[in-house]
């Protein structure tokens, strides 16, 4: 009997590996955190190679000190860090460049080109986004113009694209010997390129923005099974896969319409559920998919995103030195009885819902001689 399910958290700063018994309770669990990478200012990366290394390190010691062996563990699923877009060959298994990450705002001048073009809201009805830095789309078409060769490749079908997901699970089943080069509908609904009605990628976007379709992952629904995977956890189906918030929104057990989530990680998410029908936002928010189980009907959602919260916290440890880890925060914020007038606005990565303003930068405002850290 197998008694046990396997999950990969694969987040912007972390990597969990957790294994859960038949209650739900948490009997084996292993994170650690990978570097971030910061080449220009806006400019965000993540080594693909080392979030790989962490998987299948952290995979292997939760088995070992758990004793737990994989043929008591009856599948896998995996939550991953929404449009972070990976270009990676086909035959040696190598990223073209370090993954770009949801973060990043290189694409500030591509995002800009298209709204002059057509408008923020072009491609809203069809994907529910808005032109912005955050998706995966442009930062795919920037890696095509911009990392010599791999558009002239791509056109060949040498390299694939995907979001994490899609790069975990075509390692973990294989990779360059016969991974699968999937994706699920939550993921799908992060690139500015899918058609969130019909949930296929939509052909007229990808011929406008000159994006071969040959290279983008097949769509899946969040629950089936997509693969098996090999090494540590070889025979194990994979047969989950939502983006880090639709995640937290069915995990949090939002299944009915009217219902919601809000999340703190390196971002915060507020997602509503909307049922079966994608609503329009008429307010800065995006329209995406919730979930879809197998060959059910997809749930979809509204969702309010705040791009740095946590990300914050890492910031003032690793950058000005003002704490050493992150839960002296508390601590110093009980020792005054107010802001003190001082205001941050955290905007790293320009400013996401409602504005969605991709040159907006960090500000901090009310500076005084009163003003400690």
């Amino acid at each position: 009997m197998n008694e046990y399910i396997a999950a990969i958290d694969q987040g912007p700063t972390s990597t969990r590996f957790m294994i859960f018994d038949h209650t739900g309770r948490v009997v084996a669990i292993a994170q650690q955190e990978h570097k971030q990478i910061f080449p220009n200012p806006g400019w965000v990366e993540h080594n693909p190679m080392e979030i790989l290394r962490t998987t299948q390190s952290l995979i292997v010691n939760t088995l070992t000190s758990s004793n737990i062996n994989k043929s008591q563990i009856a599948a896998i699923g995996i939550t991953n860090q929404r449009e972070t877009t990976i270009v990676w060959d086909k035959i040696t298994g190598k990223p073209v460049c370090n993954a770009i990450v949801w973060q990043d705002t290189r694409t500030k001048g591509l995002c800009e080109k298209l709204v002059k073009e057509g408008g923020m809201d072009r491609f809203r009805l069809r994907t529910g986004l808005p032109i912005a830095t955050y998706f995966s789309g442009p930062k795919l078409i920037w890696i095509l113009e911009t990392i010599e060769g791999v558009r002239t490749r791509a056109e060949k079908g040498e390299v694939l694209f995907g979001n994490i997901d899609t790069w975990l699970i075509w390692n973990l089943t294989g990779g360059i010997n016969g991974g699968v080069h999937i994706t699920d509908v939550t993921n799908a609904s992060r690139t500015l390129l899918m058609d969130i009605y019909e949930l296929e990628w939509d052909d007229e976007i990808l011929a406008m923005l000159g994006i071969p379709k040959n290279i983008l992952p097949e769509i899946k629904s969040s629950s089936e099974i997509y693969g098996y995977a090999i090494d540590e956890l070889g025979g194990v189906p994979i047969s989950g896969d939502l983006g880090d918030q639709q995640a937290a929104l069915y995990g949090q057990t939002c299944f009915s319409k009217g219902e919601a989530k809000n999340t703190y990680g390196t971002g915060c998410f507020l997602l509503l559920n909307t049922g079966s029908t994608p609503i329009q936002s008429k307010n800065g928010l995006l329209t995406t998919v919730g979930y879809q189980i197998k060959n059910q009907p997809a749930v979809y959602a509204l969702e309010g995103s705040v791009a740095v919260a946590g990300a914050l916290v890492q910031w003032l440890r690793d950058n000005l030195g003002l704490i050493r880890s992150a839960d002296e925060i508390e601590d110093m914020a009980k020792t005054v009885d107010d802001n003190g007038g001082i205001y941050f606005v955290p905007a790293f990565s320009g400013l996401f819902a409602p504005y969605w303003k991709s040159n907006a930068r960090g500000v901090i405002a009310g500076l005084t001689r009163f003003i400690n850290k």
